[in-house]
């Protein structure tokens, strides 16, 4: 699952070059397909555990513990699914040419918040501005 394009393991995207040259699309898309591969990863050992952890508990303390755990791991898992998803999204982003840019304002997402979080859609202003209206709205 690596990127078609060599990639320096060493390379950092740098503010001093030009915005998702051909060298940091191939960063950011390598980070994104290692991080779904990782989460894959983890499901595929997680329903393998959940199959072979199938058993019968006598006691009731005990079962409910367990079934307290598997309820928390499923719904981790539902919440890497989403994570799957928002990463194939940045996939299809990086092909058409659209990463990096805010869907708010069409301008650029930063490098560093593009770096911490590569699902990123929104430019950290636009975001903000997002969530302050999500919060006058829950407290209506």
């Amino acid at each position: 699952m690596r990127a078609e394009t060599n990639f320096d393991v060493d390379y950092k995207p740098a503010e001093d070059e030009p915005f998702m040259n051909e060298r940091q699309l191939a960063y950011f898309k390598e980070k994104l397909l290692l991080w779904k591969a990782a989460i894959l990863s983890d499901s595929k050992g997680t329903i393998e555990g959940m199959q072979e952890g199938t058993r019968n508990i006598p006691d009731v303390a005990d079962r409910a513990s367990e079934e307290t755990d598997r309820a928390l791991e499923l719904r981790t898992r539902d919440r890497q699914r989403k994570v799957v998803s928002k990463i194939d999204a940045a996939l299809r982003r990086i092909e058409d040419g659209t990463y990096g840019y805010c869907e708010a304002t069409g301008e650029p997402i930063s490098l560093k918040r593009l770096d911490a979080r590569p699902i990123a859609t929104l430019s950290l202003e636009a975001q903000e501005r997002h969530e302050r209206r999500e919060k006058v709205h829950r407290d209506d």
